[in-house]
């Protein structure tokens, strides 16, 4: 997805409350606190604020807090999950998206405490359950982080 296809996407403003209806994830490990942007089956626009009270940071790194890269293809992720969920128009609390491969993680630029981290992921195909999403996280419009993965939706029962 290009910025210009980024700005063209629907905008919506599901806040953490919201996210919490459609993906499981709680503290400490949900990373989207906002989504702005959602067009239904094709893309969606989330919002991580990045604060110093991050758990992750006493031990990435003490000498200089960096996010974890893993944990920024996680926001991804986790943003990917909500356009799915999102997008079937369905009740989504028995459903999970699972993780299923990560491709082409490229990593450009640290992100790092007091950082807004743009993350734009776009549908690039799906087969039955499995979706393949490209995603880049983004701070001040400067690219941070890049990534091609596919996941599973299933059943909590399954």
């Amino acid at each position: 997805m290009t910025e210009h296809a980024a700005e063209e996407t629907p905008s919506v403003d599901i806040d953490v409350e919201g996210i919490k209806r459609l993906i499981p994830h709680r503290y400490p490990f949900l990373l989207v606190d906002r989504l702005t942007a959602i067009k239904k089956g094709e893309s969606a626009v989330g919002i991580k604020s990045v604060s110093i009270n991050e758990p992750f940071f006493q031990g990435h790194f003490p000498a200089r807090a960096i996010m974890p890269g893993v944990l920024i293809i996680e926001s991804m992720a986790q943003t990917a999950g909500c356009l799915v969920l999102y997008s079937l128009d369905t009740d989504a609390s028995d459903k999970l998206v699972y993780f299923m491969s990560v491709d082409s993680a490229r990593f450009r630029r640290p992100v790092v405490p007091g950082d807004q981290m743009r993350i734009i992921v776009e549908h690039q195909q799906s087969r039955g359950k499995v979706f393949k999403f490209k995603g880049r996280a983004m701070v001040d419009d400067k690219l941070c982080a890049e990534a091609t993965f596919a996941a599973m939706i299933v059943d909590s029962s399954e």
